[in-house]
């Protein structure tokens, strides 16, 4: 996982979300590492350089991006979610978005706080899925006998 430094508190109940759903899909915590970002809009090349390096069979990207009084979040939340969507198609590795894009703070909070709407919980069976389905596509298939 790849998450943002930027609203901490948003995204560590994202990151829990995530890890719980994990956990409960039979993940080994050795098998999951966490790293952090500074923010949303770094997100991308994290998760690029995550995936590259051939260790995981998807990557999760949390981060949460909340509407303030100027521009700057509609900047950051296009820039977050096209590149981390470049990021997957161009090395092949699944990069699940657990981007927040919200209103006001109060959203944020409800989507991060425990339990099964926790977004970081939906990106996590969203990675997992992903993983299985490209596992499954990329198997070699059985030649036909005549």
């Amino acid at each position: 996982m790849v998450k943002s430094a930027f609203n901490d508190r948003i995204v560590a109940g994202l990151h829990a979300g995530a890890l719980a759903e994990l956990r409960e899909a039979g993940a080994a915590d050795k098998n999951i590492l966490s790293f952090e970002a500074p923010g949303a809009f770094e997100l991308p090349l994290a998760a690029k350089a995550a995936a590259e390096t051939g260790r995981f069979d998807a990557v999760i990207a949390l981060g949460a991006v909340i509407r303030g009084d100027t521009d700057h979040y509609e900047h950051i939340a296009r820039e977050a979610a096209s590149g981390l969507a470049a990021a997957s198609r161009e090395t092949g590795v699944p990069i699940a978005f657990g981007v927040l894009t919200t209103r006001d703070e109060a959203q944020a909070v409800a989507r991060s706080v425990p339990g099964a709407d926790n977004k970081g919980r939906e990106a996590a069976r969203a990675a997992i899925a992903m993983a299985r389905l490209l596992e499954t596509l990329r198997r070699p298939r059985a030649s036909k006998r005549r």
